[in-house]
């Protein structure tokens, strides 16, 4: 589903060939069946639309017209919406925090349009590729803040998470406000107050679809969800939970943690199994993806996912689906913790977890708390302008280290456009006001990862829709986002606990060997079997797009996809990371850009 509009409605506007209004008098329209509403005051000059699941009473949002929006319109209930307030003046967006719907922007004929595709908004205005952008996406996906507003289409911006965002109707300026900050909340345990929003995230989508299907990994993630899907499903039904596993192998340890819960939740839900073999591995058939608004998580194993979707709509007729994505994103503490802790004077604490950092990652305590102390002193700005000098560096690998911005190993077939870029990238982040100063160290960096996985989940729901599911991650629900992230430092867990504030806040409802996981299962080996059997397809993309445009030598990336897949150690990550965005910009050069026209915008239902 996808929503959007001008700023203004006072001359004709073009939309997207298929589009509808979403009410009468609405200069909003959307693509697909997307659930929406919308009201108006009694002058029919102020109207609000929330756009997105979301779990609003039908009094709750009529109360909206009765006076100015409150700030936390965009995260108040559970779901994932964003909401737009039509004016005489222009239009004002407020955009969810963990940027779970994102909006993007860009200026057309003396006004704004708004939609929530950048791809939809780039064929618009004919935007090419922003090759910034992509360089950052290829080379350090783990510093989402060197993207800032960007998005891929040169020209089409990202409207800031957790604003109130003002697009005048004659073009000006737009004027944003930053309206969420998760400041520390001690007047209920965190594990209760996890409870309820995750239980009221899974509970909207269980009463918008009774027949949805859950994902059921056996892991903490997809168990919880699975569970509490289970307990709200209404009227009573089973519940359709999957489990994929390789053909012939039902023995792993994720399946036996899965049929553990299934086992005791018999009478809530049906427990599914679902084989994948050889041309299910990853890297299979990368390049068949439809084109998105991003490069999608999923794109390296988008053979397995398809396959389950496909199969989850033909044989349950699962039209909505529900996983555990983003888990390990909100409830993990970054190694940045241990530097908020010596900050705060905790020097028992930070010792101790230092410890047990050490003890997981089978490294030595004092490099990780002179790391800590180093980062404690250095400010988000500095530390950017730091990145700055040093990006690029072939030898550098942060892995494991206590950094604002920890960076991989600098590929040997990136090419020297690329390392401009970055380095622009950063002095130009560190050049950019924060929005959300004085924040704890990783909390300012959880907000950053968790925006990123979220805002890409929505290029994942893009590749679903395309297979008639509807993808939901609760998980990654605003509302549960500021409930983890307003935990008070005594009481976030340590660094190298395994999401024991979900634990806590299942208590009673998972089974306990599934509650006490430490570790979850690992699909290695099915990566190197993917990337050895398509081998020669990979090759191939070596000399594409990103080589056109000069980001990588194609000689050197087809020497490095020969050595992975002859099994010499090579660093994966941002290989991987090239490969989904060369199978995105073929999707992207090969499907027909989203229509517009000027014919007349006429609802379906009228």
């Amino acid at each position: 589903m996808i929503f959007g509009g001008f700023s203004s409605s006072r001359k004709t506007r073009p939309w997207p060939t298929g589009a509808e209004p979403v009410t009468a008098g609405s200069a909003t329209w959307r693509l697909g069946n997307g659930p929406a509403r919308a009201v108006a005051d009694g002058s029919g000059q102020r109207r609000v639309l929330i756009l997105g699941s979301c779990g609003a009473t039908s009094s709750e949002t009529q109360r909206l017209v009765d006076a100015p929006l409150p700030d936390d319109v965009a995260w108040r209930w559970p779901g994932s919406y964003a909401v737009v307030e039509e004016t005489q003046d222009g239009v004002n967006v407020y955009t969810d925090p963990a940027a779970t719907r994102p909006v993007y922007f860009t200026a057309y004929n003396g006004t704004w349009a708004w939609c929530t595709s950048a791809r939809t908004l780039a064929s618009l205005i004919e935007a090419g590729v922003d090759v910034q952008r992509l360089a950052c996406s290829v080379f350090l996906p783990s510093v989402p803040v060197l993207a800032g507003a960007r998005t891929f289409f040169d020209g089409v911006q990202q409207l800031p998470p957790g604003s109130r965002v003002a697009l005048p109707a004659d073009g000006s300026p737009p004027r944003w406000t930053t309206v969420w900050r998760p400041e520390p909340d001690s007047a209920t345990a965190p594990s209760q107050r996890l409870r309820s929003a995750l239980t009221s995230a899974v509970a909207l989508r269980a009463t918008h679809d009774p027949d949805l299907s859950c994902d059921l990994s056996g892991g903490l993630d997809s168990t919880s969800v699975a569970v509490l899907a289970a307990h709200a499903v209404f009227p009573p039904r089973l519940l359709n939970t999957v489990t994929i596993h390789p053909e012939g192998n039902t023995s792993g340890a994720d399946l036996r943690y899965a049929r553990l819960t299934a086992k005791a939740y018999t009478g809530l839900l049906v427990h599914h199994l679902l084989p994948m073999t050889a041309e299910h591995l990853p890297y299979t058939r990368i390049t068949a993806t439809p084109a998105t608004d991003e490069p999608a998580p999923s794109t390296l194993t988008q053979a397995r996912l398809t396959a389950q979707l496909h199969w989850l709509r033909a044989e349950l007729g699962t039209r909505t689906h529900l996983t555990g994505d983003g888990g390990d994103s909100v409830l993990f503490q970054p190694p940045l913790h241990l530097a908020d802790l010596l900050r705060h004077g905790h020097w028992r604490r930070a010792a101790g977890e230092a410890f047990g950092w050490a003890r997981l990652r089978h490294t030595q305590v004092p490099p990780l708390l002179r790391d800590a102390a180093r980062a404690a002193r250095t400010s988000r700005r500095q530390a950017l302008a730091d990145l700055a000098q040093s990006v690029g560096t072939r030898d550098r690998n942060d892995h494991g280290c206590v950094r604002w911005f920890p960076l991989p190993p600098f590929p040997t077939w990136a090419e020297p456009p690329a390392r401009h870029l970055l380095t622009q990238a950063a002095l130009q982040a560190a050049t950019t006001p924060d929005p959300l100063p004085g924040l704890d160290a990783a909390v300012r960096s959880l907000i950053d990862e968790i925006r990123e996985v979220a805002r890409t989940a929505a290029a994942d729901a893009q590749l679903a829709a395309a297979c008639g599911i509807d993808l939901h991650n609760p998980l990654l629900d605003p509302a549960v986002m500021d409930t983890v992230l307003r935990t008070p430092i005594d009481q976030r867990p340590p660094v190298h606990a395994y999401k024991p504030l979900l634990s806590r806040a299942m208590t009673g409802l998972l089974p306990p060997a599934v509650a006490a996981r430490t570790t979850k299962g690992s699909f290695d080996a099915d990566h190197y079997a993917g990337l050895r059997a398509n081998l020669p397809d990979l090759r191939a993309l070596a000399h594409g797009h990103l080589a056109d445009l000069g980001l990588i030598n194609p000689n050197a990336l087809d020497r490095a996809l020969r050595a992975a897949a002859a099994g010499i150690p090579t660093p994966l990550a941002t290989l991987e990371q090239a490969l989904t965005a060369e199978a995105w910009l073929t999707a992207h050069h090969r499907d027909p850009a989203p229509a517009w026209t000027t014919d007349p915008l006429r609802s379906t239902h009228d």
